[in-house]
Order: C-alpha cells, then sequence, then structure tokens
C-alpha cells in the first residue's frame, strides 16, 4: 500500500449532510458549521468562494472544492453580496440577526435555496464528523482547494445528482458511499495537478529512495523497523537514508512511521472492534499500554476514549 493509497482509504461518512442548493441572485451564504471538510459541486452558473483568510477565488460549472473546516468561509453570487444566510454547527439555518430559515428554505427532499428555478445549483456534501476524516487527511488539504472542471472529469458528480433527491431505503448509505468516492475522486485529481501544494510524503512518494523506504513502512506496520534496517532494505547508508527523508518529507523517519501507525490505531479503533492489544500489535506497537501513552500524546485521549467518542457520534 502506498501512502496516497492509505491516506485516501480514510473517510468514511456516516449520514453526511448532502443538499443540492439552487438559488437566484443576489444571495451569500455564511459557513460556520464547523464540519471538519465539506466538499462543493458547481452544477450551473457562477459563484465566488471568499475565506477569511486568503483571497476569493470564481467557481463554474464543473469545478469542485474542498473545504477543511474549522475555519468558517462564504459563498456567495458576488464578493459585493453581503452574507444573508448563516449555516451553523449542526447545519442550523439563520438569517445573520438569528431567526430561523429552515422550513423558509426546504424545497424539499435534500432540496434547499431561494429559488427552485434559481440559475446557481450547487451539490454540497458535508462530513459533520471528525472521526469520519483522519487527522492525517485533514492535516494535507489547504483550507480550501479547487479542482477546475477543464482538468478533470469524472461521471460521479452525475450519478450524485440522480440520487440526491431520491428517497428510498437505504439513500442515507448510497450518498455516504457516493460522497466518499467523490472525495476520493477530487482529492486524487487536486494532489497530481503540477502546481498544487501537495505534502511531503506525496511529492517524495516518485523518489528513488524515499519511495521504497515509505512503501515498505506502510506495507508492514507491525515490523520493528529502525533507520538502519530501513536503510538497509533500500540499499542505502542510515545517514543517507535519515538525511534524504527528513528534506523530503519534513520529519524522520521513524516519526513519520509513528504518525502513520497511530493514525492507522485511529482508523481500527473507530471501525473495527479489535481488542485493544490486537490494535497495539497490528500497528507496531508491543502492548495496550505502549500504544495508549502513544495515541494519548498525540490525540489528546486514550484509545478507550477516542472509540467511545466515535462510537456516540
Amino acid at each position: 500500500m502506498d501512502a496516497l493509497t492509505e491516506l485516501l482509504d480514510g473517510p468514511r461518512a456516516r449520514g453526511a449532510f448532502m443538499l443540492r442548493s439552487t438559488l437566484a441572485p443576489p444571495w451569500s451564504l455564511r459557513i460556520q458549521d464547523e464540519a471538519p471538510l465539506t466538499l462543493l459541486s458547481m452544477v450551473r452558473d457562477e459563484a465566488w468562494l471568499i475565506p477569511d483568510r486568503g483571497d476569493p477565488q470564481r467557481v463554474g460549472p464543473g469545478d469542485m472544492v474542498v473545504f477543511r473546516g474549522p475555519d468558517a468561509y462564504t459563498v456567495s453570487d458576488d464578493p459585493a453580496t453581503a452574507p444573508q444566510i448563516v449555516i451553523h454547527p449542526g447545519q442550523r439555518c439563520t438569517t445573520p440577526d438569528g431567526t430561523s430559515l429552515s422550513e423558509a428554505m426546504d424545497l424539499g427532499v435534500r432540496a434547499w435555496g431561494n429559488d427552485p428555478d434559481g440559475p446557481a445549483v450547487m451539490l454540497v456534501g458535508t462530513y459533520q464528523m471528525r472521526g469520519a476524516v483522519t487527522r492525517r487527511l485533514l492535516a494535507a488539504l489547504p483550507p480550501m482547494a479547487v479542482v477546475r472542471g477543464d482538468t478533470w472529469r469524472s461521471p460521479l458528480v452525475d450519478v450524485l445528482q440522480e440520487e440526491i433527491g431520491k428517497d428510498e431505503p437505504g439513500q442515507d448509505v448510497v450518498l455516504d458511499r457516493l460522497l466518499d468516492l467523490l472525495l476520493i475522486a477530487t482529492l486524487r485529481a487536486w494532489f497530481s495537478r503540477p502546481d498544487a501544494a501537495a505534502p511531503g510524503w506525496y511529492r517524495a512518494h516518485g523518489d528513488p529512495v524515499v519511495g521504497p523506504a515509505m512503501r515498505l513502512l506502510h506495507d508492514d506496520l507491525a515490523h520493528p523497523w529502525t533507520v538502519a534496517d530501513l536503510a538497509a532494505r533500500v540499499g542505502v547508508s542510515r545517514a543517507a537514508l535519515a538525511q534524504r527523508f527528513a528534506k523530503l518529507i519534513g520529519e524522520p523517519p521513524m516519526a513519520y512511521l509513528t504518525g502513520v501507525r497511530l493514525a492507522q490505531a485511529a482508523d481500527l479503533l473507530r471501525e473495527t472492534e479489535a481488542t485493544l492489544d490486537a490494535v497495539a500489535r497490528r500497528v507496531g506497537y508491543g502492548n495496550a499500554f505502549a500504544l495508549s501513552t502513544a495515541f494519548k500524546r498525540v490525540h489528546g485521549v486514550s484509545p478507550q476514549e477516542y472509540r467511545a467518542g466515535a462510537a456516540t457520534a
């Protein structure tokens, strides 16, 4: 398994918030829902994306946008249009002064907006639970990533647009999986762009020394790796590997391995019922105590607390 495959294997939407938004100008949405990740597909007309920090960007039909929370941002028909609608945590919708708009903006099954025949149409999918997206994925993304429609094409947008208005048994699961697939396709396209600000581990994937070393780590997290062992496997000196790895990725090999192991442990705790000892062994820790110590240092909670929080969410 390569680093990108492992990273993109992380998203697991559960009851994701999804809407087809139809809007007529003037319109402006202030998004401050604190969601960890939101995917926006511009289907028709144009919109302006205005982050609190950074330059506004205009998007048009076919463009895909990934917003990384919890930073707030505004989506509008024009940068000069003042926010008329505020989206709060839990997808609560109000005017700027707090008046509820939930009923006024409801246009049907997963349909929302100020005009059912409005020219602007967007598909929006929001991962509402932080545990649904790994910390490593969030850390690899900028606050706003835009993939232009003329640089990629995916049939998933059309499928999502067809499915989003249906109200059939199991529809939430269908939409969750479609959102996961669309996010993965979008991120793969974004990471592959020549001008993308891809993380160091992605750029290092093609390096003749660091690339094979990373694949060895990802293929066998349970192995008791040392820098010397890893260097011998890729045919370079220990010093050469350590220097090259740190230069390309931004951290030493063992620090990188620790991050990968703990991210994998978090996924296993969230997705499986494996015992803590079993999780520890699978990701290279000798016992549950060793994993718990490292996990709490990085995540701020114990593995048991993390699992309980994910189950409650």
